[in-house]
């Protein structure tokens, strides 16, 4: 049990401090962007909906051994095969994530990718949750609060 806490602490803080990636339009309010992306991922999920396939990687062989035991008797071992995983994809996904796209392109929002912001960044300025998309420059960056909700930070920018 220590164990997997100890592998999984250091994922969930890599997770916390990776890109945001959002829909954005200048202006627009965080609400309207939300329902507007929840709109395109359904109309996304009618047009091209789930289809999983189920796959199983290829089987590995592992040739047996020869153990000698220094008097010149010799052993082999026999081999064996190691079944491929099983797993699922789902094929419509990358057309999936196409579709929505398009459609939140349709309605004038562009896809960016924020990085988090650097400590001397978030203590120079009042944290609070953004409620319109304010103007961006390639120095913006974002806090994200536990609530899911973030902040979008422009340097240079007042506001």
């Amino acid at each position: 049990m220590k164990t997997i806490l100890r592998s999984l602490i250091p994922l969930m803080i890599l997770s916390s401090c990776g890109p945001l990636s959002l829909y954005y339009r200048e202006g627009e309010s965080v609400s309207r962007l939300q329902s507007e992306t929840t709109a395109c991922q359904v109309a996304a999920l009618k047009d091209a909906p789930v289809a999983n396939e189920i796959r199983q990687s290829p089987p590995t062989y592992w040739p047996g051994r020869t153990y000698c035991d220094g008097h010149g008797r010799c052993h082999r071992t026999p081999g064996w095969w190691q079944p491929g995983n099983v797993y699922t994809v789902d094929v419509n996904k990358g057309l999936r994530n196409t579709v929505e796209a398009q459609c939140m392109a349709a309605k004038g929002y562009q896809p960016v990718s924020l990085p988090p912001c650097k400590s001397g960044v978030k203590s120079a300025v009042t944290l609070r949750p953004t409620t319109v998309l304010p103007p961006l420059n390639p120095s913006s960056c974002f806090v994200k609060f536990d609530d899911g909700s973030f902040q979008i930070v422009t340097p240079g920018q007042t506001g």
